[in-house]
């Protein structure tokens, strides 16, 4: 892998650090939403996340936040954003940081 590979995934999960559900005081990265980022060789990004719940009232407009603040890494030039409950989403998929935050260490 080359250094700009590098630095654009890099730049995606530091993107992704400033996407939170309105209800969770923790970003969806830490919270273990994302569970895959794939960047092609053009640079198009998908990405697989799940949601705290399968009904989430705000999952379109975290979907569509994740969207729009991954287009916006340099270089990118597409992203698409998968919505998956496999595996299903639990506390333990949390960084120790979220875990932190929320009261659950």
């Amino acid at each position: 892998m080359d250094n700009e590979f590098l630095q654009t995934e890099e730049a995606i999960v530091n993107v992704l650090k400033t996407v939170f559900d309105p209800e969770i005081p923790v970003n969806v990265y830490d919270l273990g939403l994302i569970y895959k980022v794939d960047v092609d060789d053009d640079k198009n990004v998908t990405i697989d996340m799940t949601l705290t719940a399968p009904n989430c009232p705000a999952a379109d407009f975290i979907m569509e936040d994740v969207r729009m603040k991954v287009e916006s890494v340099e270089g990118v030039k597409s992203v698409v954003v998968n919505l998956v409950f496999e595996p299903e989403w639990n506390k333990d998929m949390m960084s120790e940081e979220a875990k932190l935050e929320l009261g659950f260490l």
